[in-house]
């Protein structure tokens, strides 16, 4: 990760992090039917069961986010995303490191994530990071446009 890129838990809340999670949106939306979008909306992402970070780069511009919700048995992996114009840095794995270090503080040491099967690059780093697919879990269905996958703390 570039050493002027920082990342922190943050609100989601706020107007350069809505923008990140819209250009999200406008890059899954056209991919998938609508049953098949599981993204959680800015009141969701509010929740105080919810851990958000956002990097942001050195002059304090947000270029990646991504969240955990922590339940009672496993964290959920939402929200990521990267600005294509930071991709590849290392970014996304440095989020996803800190994500992980304040869900085990919290007592959290599995995680889980639904991702569409379009978003390649997306599956492979999680597949990097330890990631292995599964079945559905919670309150998901089979569904042939998602990939679900899970880790154990420590299985990196």
């Amino acid at each position: 990760m570039p050493t002027d890129i920082t990342v922190s838990l943050e609100p989601a809340a706020q107007p350069e992090v809505i923008a990140l999670i819209e250009a999200l949106d406008a890059y899954q939306v056209p991919l998938y039917p609508a049953e098949s979008h599981h993204g959680i909306d800015m009141a969701a992402l509010s929740a105080p069961n919810v851990l958000f970070a956002v990097a942001r780069d050195g002059q304090g511009a947000a270029v990646a986010c991504g969240a955990i919700v922590v339940g009672a048995e496993y964290g959920e992996l939402k929200r990521m995303y990267t600005l294509p114009s930071h991709r590849g840095q290392g970014i996304a794995r440095g989020l996803l490191a800190l994500l992980e270090a304040e869900a085990q503080a919290r007592g959290i040491f599995e995680f889980t994530l639904e991702t569409g099967y379009l978003q390649h690059d997306a599956i492979g780093l999680y597949e990097r990071l330890g990631y292995r697919r599964c079945g559905s879990f919670g309150d998901y269905v089979d569904d042939p446009n998602s990939v679900f996958m899970r880790k154990r703390a420590g299985a990196a």
